[in-house]
């Protein structure tokens, strides 16, 4: 039985795989198929990478909030003006009850 070479993959190749998998949203497995590597393998380049940058050894990734557009800017103000009338609304009523439910003479 022949034995099975090792390959081995430079530093920036295992980063470049690293950052694509991270910056995709995609699943190890899926980007690894791309590539044509072992799952395991890319799992675990992207679990040392981040236990690395947890050690402060690298740059910690950062991933930076979206910006919501000037559309959703407007549909969460019109959301967050609806919902305070609502709760107007809501407390109205559990007055009302409460006036209308009160002692009985």
């Amino acid at each position: 039985m022949a034995k099975r070479q090792r390959r081995s993959y430079s530093d920036e190749y295992k980063r470049q795989a690293v950052d694509l998998v991270l910056s995709s949203g995609r699943s190890a497995k899926s980007v690894s198929k791309e590539l044509g590597l072992d799952g395991s393998v890319l799992s675990r380049w992207v679990a040392e990478q981040g236990t690395a940058r947890a050690d402060g050894s690298a740059e910690a990734p950062t991933r930076q909030a979206a910006v919501p557009s000037a559309d959703q800017a407007d549909v969460i103000a019109r959301l967050q003006r609806e919902n305070e009338q609502l709760r107007m609304e809501r407390d109205i009523l559990k007055k009302s009850i409460a006036i209308f439910a009160g002692p009985r003479t």
